[in-house]
Formats: structure tokens, C-alpha cells, sequence
């Protein structure tokens, strides 16, 4: 019976966990009851993952209403594969904010955190799983509006500016959304995205669908972070407290390229998006834009976690490229990368939150000699390091190496020319970290010899063990996104 609600519970149990812990406003209960509902949505999505292997697409209509009438969440390949992702990071990320939390917070504005982060979860998960693009719209302002709380709450006060910078250009950015989800509807008579996509066919050419793909484009992009709509992210990512920067850069980018591919192949048709229109020519500019722009910025970044931040846009770069490519290898690239980099980055993320706890935080003045007084924290960052520039052996390689077979599919030599010279670029920047934590002298910012707790040492290693396995074993990351690629080509009109 609960299996038969199992797309339902996905979202409806981190929605009614972020309350439960307001009423008990118990720091200890409140770290429980978000791990438990991290470990169960994830749980879950394991087993709708499994549901969609063996018997394709599941869809469930929410009070007895059937689609197109009702809300539908619907579960693919493409949605399962973003589930699955969410939710496992979650499930890392939580364990670890016991100690890391605990640090960086007041005592009594920590059962907020885990309400706030019970929040983000259920809207990001509501985003990927529902079949409805305005109740797409309102998990989107769930998981926004906790997601600025969450970077307000960082001991920095410069964390309440970036809250309020990702404040302003997220608003923009739904609003964008909204109006052109608007414009579809009031062309189609529908928001059911299914429903949409077969009535949009015949409005392709029209001037208000036009509108609403532009409108789309550049909402979503905003929340993708998309250079140059980037702007937020790197004083988000680098002032948040070390658990929210881990799960953001981790999953919400990332569902955020989610909605982007659906509605460009799924709503909208690589017909009209890719055969009609120049958006593929403009996404490979701002994808190349992007990698090369924010790979040199990184470089002269005084503090690893900032470093980072304009890394993640980077990264975000080569997932718009194999979207650009429109290809099955492109997008098989693009879905992997999401993939891939959502583990290496969450574990990078991880392992400078345990930094920031020896030494207060995590400028390139505190890591020298620190391969000597954290060994294990340092060798954790060289090997999702390896995973960021996509050493051969780690899951970034396979990313990679999805994107040059999807630039040579096109013919454009250049392209993978490409990919291979800015990763050198990546190489530079990790080896700031490895000059500075192996072959520097330790100096008098230098944390006292000893780990970080368990706590945070465990769940960071275990993404780190991720970032190897993935690049060794390809079954589930290649498998699940070469499903998606062909869902997302096969489904165009």
C-alpha cells in the first residue's frame, strides 16, 4: 500500500517534518527527524528508480483527479535519475550538520536549520517529481524562500547580503517563470506538462509560445546560475553555513538544469528549440562563456570555498554545453555531469566545512602544511579534486569524456579541443590546494594537528569514495542517463 504513494510521500514527508520540528523546537529531535526523513526520501527514491527500470514512467494524480484535470506527479528516467541524486545528498549532508550546525549556529536558531532544510528538500524534490508546471512554480518558492534563510543564517555578516542578492535575482528569475508559464497556458488551456507538450505542436510558430520559451529560458537560468545570470551564486556558496553550501551546490543548480531539459525537449520539442531556433548556438556561447570566464576567476580566489563557488559555475558550463549539443551523447553528457559533478562538489563542500571548523575558515593563509595536521581531510580534496578536472578513475572523466564524444558526434573538433584545454585550467586551481597543503610549510594560521569529528569526516568521505566508484562502475550514472538522453530525443513532436 505505501509503495502505491510512494511519489506522494516523496514530498509530503519533508513537508510535514519542517513543522513538526518547529512545534518541538528541540535541536537534538529536530536533527533526528531531518535525517530520518533525508534517509527516507531517498529510500524512496531507490525504489521508484527500480519502479521505472522494470516498468517505465509512474504516474500518480493527487486527490482522485486524473491528468491532464488534477496535479500529476509523474516519475522517468530523467526524474528518477534527479530523485535519486537529491536525496542521497541529502542523506549524507544531513549527518553531517550535527557537529558542523551545531558550530556555526546559536543554540536557539538551530531547529530552524533542520525546519528550513525539511523545506528546501521537499521543494526540490517537488520540482523534479511533479507533472504540473505551476505547482513546479510553488515547490520552487518553497525551496527558495528556506534556501535564502538557510545562507542568512552564516555566522559571516556578509551571508545576509548574499542572502538578499540571491533574494532579489531569484525573485526575478520566478517571475520570469511564472509569465511565461502564463503565456502556455493561456495558448494551450493546460498546465499539465504532458498534456502540454502534445497540444504545443500546432502553436509552435506563434508569437505568445515564443514569448513563454524566452521568458522560461532566462527565469530558469537565473536559478541555474547560468554565466552570466551567475552573480549570486559565488557570495551564496562561499558565506552560507558549510552544510547548506554542500547541499546547494549539490542538488539545487542541478534540479534547476532539470527543469530546463524538460521543458526544452519535453514541453517545448527539440523541433522548435533546436530545428527552429538559434538556442542551441546560444547556449554552446554562454556555456563556453562560462567555463573559461569562471575557471581563470577561480584562479585568484584568496579562499578555498569561494574557489569553489566560481568553480561550480564552471561546471555548470560544461552541463549547458552537452545541453547545447542537443545530441544523445550531448545530453547524455549533460545528465552524467549533473550527476557526477552534484557528488564531487557536495563532497569538496563537505570536506572545507570541516576546514572551517579547525581554522574558522578556509583562506589559503590556514592551508599551508595542512596535508600534515589533516591528512585525511587533505587527501579527500586532491581526489574530488581529481573528480572536478576529470582525471581518468573518477566520475568527472566519464562527464567529460561524454562531452568530446558529443562534440565529435557533431563534428566540431574545436569543441573537444576545448574541453580538454580548460580542464588544465581546473588543474591549476586544485593545484593552489595541493601547493599550498603539501608543499608549504604549516604557518601560524594553521589549524592544531587533528581531524575534523567523525561526524563530518564520515558522510564527506563517503561522497569522495562516490566520486572513485563512479568513475569506475558506470552502470547506474552512464545507464540512467543514456535513458534519459533518449527519453528527452524520443519525446519531441
Amino acid at each position: 500500500m505505501i509503495l502505491e504513494h510512494l511519489p506522494a510521500l516523496q514530498v509530503t514527508v519533508p513537508l510535514a517534518a519542517a513543522p513538526l520540528i518547529v512545534l518541538v523546537r528541540q535541536s537534538t529531535v529536530a536533527w533526528g527527524v531531518a535525517t530520518a526523513v533525508s534517509w527516507f526520501a531517498f529510500a524512496a527514491a531507490l525504489l521508484l528508480a527500480t519502479q521505472v527500470a522494470g516498468g517505465g514512467p509512474v504516474s500518480y494524480a493527487l486527490g482522485s483527479w486524473p491528468p491532464p484535470w488534477g496535479i500529476e506527479y509523474r516519475v522517468d528516467a530523467l526524474s528518477a535519475f534527479v530523485l535519486v541524486l537529491v536525496s542521497g545528498v541529502a542523506a549524507v549532508v544531513a549527518p553531517f550538520a550535527w557537529r558542523s550546525v551545531a558550530a556555526e549556529l546559536p543554540r536557539d536558531r538551530v531547529y530552524l536549520f533542520y525546519a528550513l532544510y525539511c523545506l528546501c528538500l521537499a521543494g526540490l524534490l517537488g520540482m523534479t517529481i511533479t507533472g504540473d508546471a505551476f505547482n513546479l512554480f510553488v515547490f520552487m518558492e518553497i525551496s527558495s524562500l528556506a534556501s535564502y534563510v538557510l545562507i542568512a543564517l552564516g555566522r559571516h555578516r556578509r551571508a545576509l547580503l548574499a542572502a538578499y542578492q540571491y533574494l532579489i535575482l531569484g525573485t526575478i528569475g520566478a517571475t520570469f517563470y511564472v509569465i511565461g508559464v502564463g503565456l502556455l497556458y493561456l495558448m494551450t488551456g493546460t498546465l499539465n506538462l504532458a498534456d502540454m507538450a502534445a497540444r504545443l505542436p500546432a502553436l509552435a510558430g506563434t508569437r505568445p509560445v515564443l514569448a513563454a520559451l524566452a521568458f522560461i529560458t532566462v527565469g530558469v537560468s537565473l536559478k541555474l546560475a547560468l554565466f552570466p545570470l551567475h552573480l549570486w551564486l559565488p557570495n551564496a556558496y562561499a558565506y552560507a553555513p558549510s552544510a547548506v553550501t554542500a547541499f546547494l551546490a549539490a542538488t539545487a543548480t542541478k534540479v534547476s538544469v532539470y527543469i530546463l531539459l524538460r521543458f526544452y525537449f519535453g514541453v517545448f520539442g527539440a523541433r522548435l528549440v533546436v530545428g527552429e531556433l538559434p538556442m542551441p548556438e546560444i547556449l554552446l556561447a554562454l556555456s563556453i562563456l562560462a567555463i573559461v570566464t569562471a575557471s581563470l576567476v577561480a584562479l585568484w580566489q584568496a579562499d578555498l570555498k569561494r574557489l569553489l563557488a566560481y568553480s561550480s559555475v564552471a561546471q555548470i558550463g560544461y552541463i549547458t554545453l552537452g545541453v547545447g549539443m542537443a545530441s544523445r551523447d550531448g545530453l547524455t553528457a549533460a545528465v552524467v555531469h549533473l550527476f557526477n559533478h552534484g557528488i564531487t562538489k557536495g563532497a569538496l563542500f563537505l570536506l572545507v566545512g570541516g576546514i572551517a571548523l579547525r581554522a574558522g575558515r578556509a583562506g589559503f593563509e590556514r592551508l599551508q602544511g595542512l596535508g600534515q595536521v589533516m591528512p585525511l581531510t587533505s587527501l579527500g580534496i586532491v581526489l574530488a579534486g581529481l573528480s572536478l578536472i576529470g582525471v581518468p578513475g573518477t566520475a568527472g572523466f566519464i562527464s567529460k569524456w561524454y562531452l568530446v564524444l558529443g562534440a565529435i558526434e557533431a563534428e566540431r573538433w574545436w569543441l573537444a579541443a576545448l574541453v580538454v584545454a580548460t580542464s588544465l585550467i581546473a588543474v591549476a586551481y586544485v593545484w593552489r590546494f595541493v601547493e599550498a597543503a603539501y608543499l608549504a610549510p604549516p604557518g601560524a594560521a594553521t589549524p592544531q594537528p587533528g581531524e575534523a569529528p567523525r561526524a563530518m569526516l564520515v558522510p564527506a568521505w563517503l561522497l569522495v569514495a562516490a566520486c572513485i566508484w563512479f568513475g569506475l562502475d558506470t552502470s547506474f550514472t552512464v545507464r540512467g542517463a543514456r535513458s534519459a538522453a533518449l527519453l528527452l530525443l524520443g519525446g519531441a513532436p
